[in-house]
């Protein structure tokens, strides 16, 4: 937005005095031509930015004009600056971002205050069950990454206790709406889901960070790795033409679609975790799709087909309808 980029601009030319119009460029990664135009649009809403032609000129703000952002507490600069972090509206956040809308120039006071009305946050999914934007210990491992401070997290994996560990935090990131904690370990880089978060405790200890680390190439890698694992294993299948809409919806960009086969049937090939898996995912699909290889993936669907039918088949009732079994007294384990 042209508003944000005018913001931007403006607090660009507070922190550094005076600029020149390829300084603003290249900070804002714009072209030239329309960092000039910002500029001269700031002079023109009555922003005091006046501009110097000739050796060491440049764009300055008049007298030293400063856009006032006094009052903000830490904390609040804090939920400030995490604000495009896996954040939730707190009640930080809102005053921080009100006094920031008070300190605007009166030009962009009206737009930045429609912008604050056209996101909202839900806390749950459609089964509205809670989702990792409302994790509990979302603000104590920000302020662990921004102090620079070693934790004691508990954290739990599925299937197994919560198990407790000193980790080394350095940075937040979020993937398709998940939340994740970059942290060092004494096993090195991992990758912790906020949403399994169950205790953060600080230590004192400072962080000790890789030698240049930089979250966003570090994150970019620890993805891959995870991305290998989740793309570990190749399923060939055919299916029905008309199952092509819904392997999508289940399947994303793990699914692609080969040549057409006789009788109005595709050829398709589907990554997962392990051929088990992708396995169980076709399930419910039945007999519009069928695996051709690996062998253990049609093995698992003949388990399940098998499961299924002894629970579900003609001459089983519902639990619920069973006979129970009676004990006369006297006759029972303790009689």
């Amino acid at each position: 937005m042209r508003a944000d980029r005018l913001v931007a601009t403006l607090l660009f030319l507070q922190s550094r005095g005076r600029v020149t119009v390829s300084e603003v460029a290249a900070e804002l990664e714009v072209s030239e031509r329309t960092a000039r135009r910002d500029l001269e649009a700031l002079a023109t809403a009555g922003i005091p930015v006046y501009s110097q032609r000739g050796r060491g000129g440049g764009w300055s703000l008049v007298g030293g004009a400063r856009t006032d952002l006094t009052g903000l507490t830490a904390g609040e600069i804090r939920a400030l600056f995490l604000v495009t972090g896996p954040s939730s509206a707190g009640p930080e956040l809102r005053t921080a971002l009100r006094k920031l809308v008070k300190a605007l120039p009166a030009t962009f006071r009206s737009e930045a205050e429609a912008a604050s009305r056209a996101r909202v946050t839900d806390g749950t999914d459609w089964s509205r069950s809670p989702v990792t934007a409302a994790t509990p210990h979302l603000e104590a491992l920000q302020r662990a990454v921004v102090d620079g401070t070693q934790i004691r997290l508990g954290y739990e994996r599925p299937g197994r206790p919560a198990g407790e560990r000193t980790v080394h935090p350095l940075g937040l990131a979020s993937k398709a709406g998940v939340g994740y904690l970059v942290a060092g370990t004494a096993h090195g880089l991992r990758t912790f889901r906020l949403s399994r978060v169950t205790s953060v405790e600080a230590t004192g200890e400072p962080v000790v960070r890789p030698e240049d680390f930089d979250l966003a190439t570090t994150w970019r890698s620890l993805a891959a790795r995870m991305e290998d694992r989740l793309l570990a294993a190749t399923v060939r299948a055919r299916a029905e033409r008309s199952a092509e809409p819904l392997l999508q919806g289940l399947f994303g960009g793990r699914l692609r679609i080969g040549r057409p086969l006789a009788s109005d049937w595709l050829e398709v090939e589907i990554d997962g975790p392990s051929p088990q898996i992708v396995a169980a995912q076709l399930a419910g699909l039945g007999g519009r799709v069928e695996i051709l290889d690996p062998p253990e993936a049609r093995a698992r669907l003949a388990e399940l087909a098998a499961e299924l039918a002894a629970l579900y088949g003609p001459d089983r009732a519902p639990a619920d309808q069973e006979p129970e079994y009676q004990w006369d007294r006297g006759t029972g384990p303790d009689g």
